[in-house]
């Protein structure tokens, strides 16, 4: 036998063997996982929508299916729409857009939608009877998939976006699979995971919630003197005033020093920008408890990142955040939150490069009450974001437990992309 032949049989061997490191009890006698392809698992969903009346979707990756209208403001069908593809739920779509989670395209399962308008250019598929649909979901979420295809990608994405992948060679890509009885049991127990996870997660979502229906209530509307909620010890004490930014702390702009990267030395000490850390270098500007806010006005329209956040100890600034400091925590605390839930467009200048200067920074208007209803405030409020971080980290926990397990319910990757 040639070296050639010995390898290809060596190959096909391994995939034979295919078997993960942890299995139910009731499968640990059953045979290795095959390799399955998507060709010989599904069937191609071609229906077109034609003249019906669907919601016109795209797919975003780590998030799944969104309607046109959410994801790009409009719907963007247009001449197009007629020729979409019909999808139902229990069916798969494809997108062969790139993506940082997916570099080789995504897939996702349509559940609870009834039926949807895909985009022609996404491959949709239908599984067959033996094969389900959660266990095939799993193995899409671990990029089984794109593992294989990024052998046959040669080039970069078309000037639509998408990767140059045929529906041969997508069909092409190869599943390993135990029987049916244990494609399903793996799916259930992921399931009841999922549920955990999304549990956890809505718990995170309407702590938040909470968190700013709390502060419209604790803060003074626009215009007025007053907040809606007080705290029994200070119902009635005097109303609150209004200060401008730069009467309530000392601005620190003077001091901000940026780095190149070429310039910088690897340290342990976090370099700031207009969105939180950026880097880490071996020296400091600041050393004490500040507050930082995004100079960046495209930041701040879109708020991808609360635009006001402290700092603490040794610390070095870039020119993208101002750095201000308070006579005390407590104010510092309550301007952070302020800051985070209003609205600063009416303070941003310019057109190509939208900013918060220093000068519209100091202008800002800020409701200020006595020193202890702050402190009280500042209490109520530090408390509840401790909650929430617990909670949100309970949920990361949850997710990388998922993690794990699917790296010991599943073969490993290396021989799955063998």
């Amino acid at each position: 036998m040639s070296p050639q032949k010995s390898t290809t049989a060596l190959t096909k061997a391994a995939k034979r063997a295919l078997v993960p490191k942890l299995r139910f009890p009731e499968f640990r006698g059953a045979g290795a996982w095959k390799p399955i392809t998507l060709q010989e698992a599904s069937t191609l969903v071609a229906e077109r929508v034609g003249k019906r009346k669907l919601t016109p979707v795209s797919i975003s990756a780590g998030v799944g299916f969104v309607p046109q209208a959410e994801k790009f403001g409009r719907d963007i069908s247009g001449n197009q729409y007629q020729l979409y593809t019909l999808v139902r739920d229990g069916d798969f779509v494809f997108n062969k857009g790139n993506s940082l989670k997916f570099p080789q395209g995504c897939i996702y399962l349509l559940e609870g939608w009834g039926q949807v308008a895909a985009p022609n250019v996404f491959i949709c598929f239908r599984l067959k009877d033996g094969y389900s649909n959660g266990f095939f979901q799993n193995c899409f979420e671990q990029n089984q998939h794109g593992r294989q295809l990024k052998r046959h990608i040669t080039s970069g994405a078309r000037s639509n976006g998408l990767l140059n992948i045929s529906k041969e060679t997508f069909f092409g890509v190869e599943i390993p699979t135990p029987t049916p009885a244990e494609q399903q049991k793996l799916a259930e127990c992921l399931s009841s995971v999922d549920e955990l996870i999304a549990a956890q997660a809505r718990k995170v979502d309407a702590l938040k919630t909470h968190k700013k229906g709390l502060m419209q209530q604790l803060l003074p509307r626009e215009g007025e003197t007053q907040p809606r909620l007080r705290f029994p010890e200070f119902q009635n004490a005097p109303a609150w005033k209004v200060k401008p930014l730069g009467k309530v702390a000392e601005n620190f702009d003077n001091q901000r020093v940026p780095i190149t990267s070429s310039d910088r030395n690897a340290g342990d000490v976090p370099y700031y920008g207009a969105s939180g850390i950026v880097d880490y270098v071996d020296g400091f500007i600041f050393d004490e408890d500040l507050l930082c806010i995004s100079e960046d006005g495209a930041n701040l329209v879109a708020r991808t990142y609360p635009i006001a956040f402290p700092i603490s100890g040794k610390t070095w600034v870039n020119n993208h955040a101002h750095v201000l400091r308070f006579e005390n925590a407590c104010t510092q605390k309550f301007v952070e939150v302020y800051l985070n839930s209003i609205k600063l467009d009416d303070f941003i200048t310019g057109m190509a490069q939208p900013k918060l200067n220093k000068a519209m920074l100091d202008r800002i208007p800020i409701p200020h009450t006595s020193v202890p209803e702050q402190q009280r405030m500042a209490s109520c409020l530090s408390n509840l974001d401790a909650l929430i971080t617990a909670e949100a980290q309970k949920l990361v926990t949850f997710r990388t437990h998922k993690k794990g397990l699917m790296q010991q319910l599943f073969p490993s990757p290396e021989e799955v992309a063998t």
